[in-house]
């Protein structure tokens, strides 16, 4: 998995305007970012874990939850004035949690 994560990261490149949203997973849990490479800085965090999202997120399921986030991260950054995004599956098959995420953040607005 380390070398596809390499592969797909020499192809996707977030700037300001338009960042990378990253995904990673772990076993129990979902994160997301959104990340200007151009500056090196993490403009928007979000996981399962957030405190606002996380007493609403306990009587989901884990594919759930991930669409949450993904809707909740989308809404952060169109406040935030961030219409677009390049995603990057950090190595992961696009199915599942990973696809959850996705489309919960197209359903929030976000272009990709």
């Amino acid at each position: 998995m380390a070398k596809r994560r390499i592969r797909v990261r020499k192809k996707i490149i977030g700037t300001a305007q338009r960042p990378r949203l990253s995904v990673y997973r772990s076993n129990n849990q979902t994160y997301a970012q959104l990340i200007d490479d151009g500056s090196g800085v993490t403009l928007i965090a979000l996981s399962t874990l957030d405190t606002g999202l996380k007493g609403e997120l306990k009587s989901m399921r884990t594919m759930e939850a991930a669409r949450r986030v993904g809707k909740e991260l989308a809404e952060r950054a169109r406040r935030n004035g961030i219409e677009a995004v390049v995603f990057d599956r950090g190595g992961y098959r696009y199915h599942g949690r990973v696809k959850a995420l996705a489309e919960g953040a197209r359903e929030g607005g976000l272009v990709f």
